[in-house]
């Protein structure tokens, strides 16, 4: 069941008449019994193994929290994190060591009995996965006091707007919130609405336009020239922005209607200036899970120059792999650190600039602005505008390899955008593709400038019901109906 289609409308009509009619001592129950029903329209049976991740965290947790030894703490958290990266490592991720474990075998003349697994990855393992741990984590550090309600907790893990492709939440921010009292709010519902229409839109009209450009090129990169592959590369690069986010404003414009706030996930990311400030604004609770769980823990900055930049390498590692059992997106990872470093080595450069630029532009107090003071402001525009360009292509060139089926494929498609340029394949989809890009930046910069969808109640009814209105026939009018599956599911 997608967000992008009709069966979903009507179980989230059903679902939220419900929930403000049920007593608030029912709507647990109710939430916990839609997220399991939407979990099994996938894969009935995989609600198992969902199951067992939240049995096993559930009672660590309480274990952690009413053990006084420090050591027996650790050892509960040890078995929780291995038990439930046993069950991610089986689906995900075994045939793809086991696989490269046997070529290895056949390059050594070894004897390597062992056989793929035919099995189909859950949907979303991944994402439940990390914020059941997170849950753990943050048990064992003592900021967090461990759920005694099992449905709660399973709620918790299982909430079904944001089960499949997050945001990973926190306990902290979503566990209290399961328990308070909500009552209908016409703006609060409104808000959520707009704020759903706007991640349909960038999902059915934006991404699902270009997937049909982008899919056609490099399905079969081989057939195509460089110029196609440049330009579906551009595509893509929009494409799973918008795919990606757009699952995660649904998922939050649902869950405000519920008056339940999930933490924001992008926050512009294409118009980062750096590559430390792209992952500041790219997929926020993973970089910011991999921070708190993984970098910190290993020492993070308050180690040596040489240690830092090792934990920081780790991260961009483990997190390629999350995101797929496959090498291009490995190579994806390692890509990304290797940006993230060189970027960071080069900071006192970049820094010196940024502090003497705009020195320029800057008046003393009572000072009216004139003529001379312009050419500087210019400039600090352009040199923004140029790091934002550099930044957003060495993302654009990562972005290849996350694409590509293979790490061939994505050699291929780079040398063929360099040295075969040739014809572009012309699809009129390449049109409303463009319009809708035009669009999408335009929107996001009116949303960097005003924070449009942090303080909606802040503007007139007319403009946000005026924005609404536009988007339903936007979505209704352009919308690509193919019942296309959100990216990030596969994760």
């Amino acid at each position: 069941m997608l967000f992008n289609s009709l069966s979903f409308l009507i179980f989230f009509l059903v679902v939220s008449i419900l929930y403000f009619a049920l007593p608030h001592r029912f709507r647990w129950v109710l939430l916990l019994g839609a997220s399991c029903f939407f979990y099994m329209c996938f894969i009935p049976i995989y609600i198992v193994i969902l199951a067992a991740t939240i049995a096993v965290d559930y009672v660590a947790g309480i274990l952690i929290e009413g053990t006084p030894e420090a050591s027996r703490k650790k050892a509960y958290l040890t078995v929780s994190i291995a038990s439930v990266c046993a069950i991610l490592f089986v689906f995900k991720y075994f045939n793809f060591f086991n696989n490269n474990l046997a070529a290895l075998a056949r390059v050594l003349h070894w004897n390597y009995p062992m056989k793929t697994l035919r099995l189909i990855l859950p949907i979303g393992l991944s994402f439940h996965t990390f914020q059941s741990l997170s849950y753990v984590f943050e048990v064992y550090r003592g900021r967090q006091p461990a759920e005694k309600h099992f449905g709660l907790y399973s709620l918790y893990v299982m909430y079904f707007p944001q089960l499949v492709a997050g945001p990973i939440e926190r306990p902290q921010n979503l566990l209290h919130q399961l328990k308070e009292v909500k009552r209908l709010d016409w703006q609060r519902l409104w808000n959520g609405v707009s704020l759903s229409l706007w991640g349909l839109f960038k999902k059915v009209v934006v991404a699902d336009s270009l997937a049909i450009y982008t899919d056609t090129i490099y399905n079969n990169s081989r057939q195509h020239t460089g110029a196609s592959l440049l330009l579906a590369t551009y595509f893509f690069a929009i494409q799973i922005y918008c795919d990606f986010s757009g699952y995660s404003d649904i998922a939050r414009g649902i869950s405000r209607i519920y008056g339940i706030e999930l933490m924001k996930n992008f926050e512009t990311p294409y118009f980062a200036k750096s590559i430390s400030e792209f992952w500041s604004r790219w997929h926020i609770s993973l970089s910011t899970w991999f921070r708190d769980y993984v970098y910190i823990p290993l020492g993070g900055n308050r180690v040596s120059l040489g240690r830092s930049m090792f934990n920081i390498g780790v991260v961009f590692l483990i997190s390629g792999l999350w995101h797929g059992a496959n090498w291009t997106f490995v190579i994806w990872g390692a890509l990304n650190g290797i940006y993230y470093l060189v970027w960071r080595s080069l900071e006192p450069v970049t820094a010196g600039v940024r502090r003497r630029i705009p020195a320029f532009g800057r008046l003393p107090l009572g000072v009216t602005p004139t003529a001379t003071v312009r050419p500087w402001r210019a400039l600090a525009w352009l040199r923004d505008g140029f790091l934002i360009l550099v930044t957003f292509h060495l993302i654009l060139l990562s972005w290849v390899f996350f694409r590509a089926a293979n790490v061939s494929t994505a050699l291929d498609t780079l040398r063929r955008i360099a040295v075969n340029r040739g014809p572009l394949f012309w699809d009129p989809i390449i049109v409303q593709g463009v319009l809708a890009i035009v669009l999408l930046v335009v929107l996001d910069i009116l949303h960097r400038r005003t924070g449009f969808w942090d303080c909606l109640n802040q503007f007139p009814k007319w403009l946000r019901l005026g924005y609404s209105v536009a988007l339903f026939f936007g979505i209704v009018l352009f919308g690509v109906d193919t019942g296309t599956r959100f990216i990030y599911f596969q994760f």
